[in-house]
């Protein structure tokens, strides 16, 4: 196959699952292409282009995917029914691709026009909204974040070392709270209560008189 920025983005992607930034390189990216890494860079400036061209693929699939979710919004949808689309959709665009949360989390510092476009987009939510333009970027930044570390905690996610049943009930009793609540909502639960308690921290900046939640 003609070689492509396309295949060398897949390829890339392939391989930051693998082995993490840290072993990323061209020399890894081209050899799963089987092709000189000479080759890779009339299409791709370095490993830093290589990334952000990653970080942009997935943000712009959140992006569309979020378009798709407001679109099928009824046209009285307020604006937390909005917001929960947009991070809905961001969430399972990124949990798609292994250390889809670490790219997307570098992606605003790397100028990723897919990742500026999701961070305008709540902006202008949060405007239509009614909260001060003093808050609408810390809500929005605070919303991306949680969005992104919680799919890392799920990705990270693997079996630990056999527990027996006394070390078990010893835990429950030392930490009866903690075990409790960690066991009362499943991950999905969880995530949505948790998008909704950081928009009614939100809602606290908003003038009585703005748009209705």
């Amino acid at each position: 196959m003609k070689l492509s920025t396309d295949r060398i983005i897949d390829a890339g992607m392939a391989t930051f699952a693998e082995v993490g930034y840290q072993g990323l390189s061209m020399r890894r990216v081209a050899e799963r292409l089987d092709v000189h890494a000479g080759s890779l860079y009339y299409h791709v400036r370095n490993k830093d282009a290589l990334l952000r061209l990653m970080a942009d693929r997935i943000a712009q699939q959140a992006y569309d995917a979020g378009s798709a979710a407001l679109a099928a919004l009824p046209e009285e949808a307020g604006w937390r029914a909005r917001i929960e689309a947009q991070v809905l959709t961001l969430r399972e665009s990124i949990r798609r691709h292994p250390g889809g949360p670490l790219l997307l989390a570098d992606s605003p510092s790397m100028l990723s026009p897919g990742a500026l476009s999701l961070m305008e987009r709540l902006l202008e939510t949060l405007r239509d909204a009614g909260v001060p333009g003093e808050h609408r970027v810390i809500v929005a930044d605070t919303l991306l974040s949680h969005v992104t570390g919680f799919v890392l905690q799920e990705q990270s996610r693997s079996p630990g070392p056999a527990v027996d049943r006394q070390d078990v009930t010893d835990l429950h009793e030392r930490f009866p709270m903690t075990t409790a609540e960690a066991s009362r909502h499943d991950q999905d639960e969880k995530f949505i209560r948790s998008v909704r308690l950081l928009c009614s921290a939100a809602q606290t900046t908003i003038a009585p008189g703005s748009p209705r939640p």
